[in-house]
């Protein structure tokens, strides 16, 4: 299969319209597995090697998928497991750099100050309805805990 590069396991993935060596500069590594040299040499040894690697990667991600609803970082567990399928798997490395990607871009998106300013408008009229709210509650209903003590 002709993988558009020169080099054996790798594949030609170009960033909007960066050349080959500018992509290949910017990632020292490029994609596919990063399992030893004396794993790959032996067929058999790096098919289980990648069976290794994708039941655990899958474990990990398996554990963010439950803790998204429960307690723990989720998200970032979920991640993690994507890096582990990245060490050997070309999909997962594709997947993460376009995570990457957009996590960058919404980062530079926010921090356009048009975006800003919307954002710190917002926030104010919120927290002044918030305001607003807590004092007609304290005004109609007083300050009142919801326990009883009786004093002893």
């Amino acid at each position: 299969m002709n993988t558009g590069s020169s080099k054996p396991g790798e594949a030609a993935v170009a960033a909007h319209g960066a050349t080959r060596d500018e992509s290949e500069s910017r990632d020292e590594r490029g994609l596919g597995s990063r399992a030893p040299e004396f794993i790959k040499a032996r067929r058999a040894l790096h098919l289980s090697w990648q069976v290794g690697v994708f039941i655990v990667g899958l474990a990990v991600v398996v554990t963010g998928i439950i803790m998204l609803p429960l307690p723990g970082p989720g998200w970032v567990v979920i991640f993690g497991g994507m890096a582990i399928w990245a060490t050997e798997f070309v999909w997962a490395q594709l997947v993460l750099r376009w995570t990457k990607r957009k996590v960058t871009e919404a980062a530079q998106r926010a921090l356009d100050p048009k975006v800003r300013r919307r954002n710190i408008v917002l926030t104010s009229i919120g927290v002044v309805i918030v305001a607003v709210l807590a004092g007609i509650y304290l005004w109609k209903f007083g300050l009142v805990m919801p326990w009883k003590i009786k004093d002893q």
